[in-house]
This record gives C-alpha cells, sequence and structure tokens, in this order.
C-alpha cells in the first residue's frame, strides 16, 4: 500500500452530515429500501418522532432525502426515501471509511511500530 500523505487522507471524503450517528443510521437503511415509511425507520433507528424528524430534515435540505406525504386508507403516512445525490453521498462517505479501515498503519509509518 502506498504512503499516505495528510492531503491524500480518506477522511477528506468523509462528508461531515453523515458522521452523525443517526442521520449515518437513516441512509444506510433507506440504501437497502426504495422507500421506508416514518414509523419503520423510526422503529428501527430507534428514536423519537421529534429526533428523526429533525434528521430528516437536515438530510432533505441537503438534498439526499426526499420526503413523501400520502394516505393508507384514511391515515396519514409519511415515507422516506434516498435520492439519486443521497445515494452516491452515502456510497462516497462507505468508501472513505473503508479506506481508512483499511489503511496498513505500520506500513504507513514506514514499518514502525
Amino acid at each position: 500500500m502506498a504512503v499516505r500523505t495528510a492531503v491524500s487522507h480518506p477522511r477528506h471524503e468523509l462528508d461531515d452530515l453523515l458522521g452523525h450517528p443517526v442521520r449515518f443510521s437513516i441512509m444506510a437503511l433507506l440504501a437497502a429500501a426504495t422507500k421506508a415509511e416514518f414509523g419503520f425507520v423510526r422503529d428501527h433507528v430507534e428514536v423519537s418522532d421529534s429526533v428523526l424528524s429533525k434528521q430528516v430534515s437536515a438530510l432533505e435540505q441537503a438534498g439526499y432525502v426526499k420526503v413523501h406525504k400520502g394516505f393508507v386508507g384514511k391515515w396519514p403516512r409519511t415515507w422516506l426515501s434516498l435520492t439519486k445525490n443521497g445515494r452516491r453521498a452515502f456510497a462516497r462517505h462507505l468508501a472513505a471509511l473503508r479506506d481508512i479501515a483499511s489503511i496498513d498503519w505500520v506500513e504507513a509509518a514506514g514499518g514502525q511500530r
């Protein structure tokens, strides 16, 4: 593996917005689906309605999540899905995390421990 310099460190590819654990969890769940109902996301990410709403708003403002409102029978429902930009941003963020985790730190330090 090549020695990395400070400018080439993969952390520069991390998306600050996705560094938040709840937002990262929302993105991971939505990346595995076409869309998901708000309550499903809330229950699986294990947050309150208000926390999910706040974090989804931040992701929506960034253009990563699309919020769809509708009805099932008489009952209002909210569905969430990733936008194309959201899928790309999540993929880049994951790739950067993998790159960081796979750095051979001993080799990067010139073989010194």
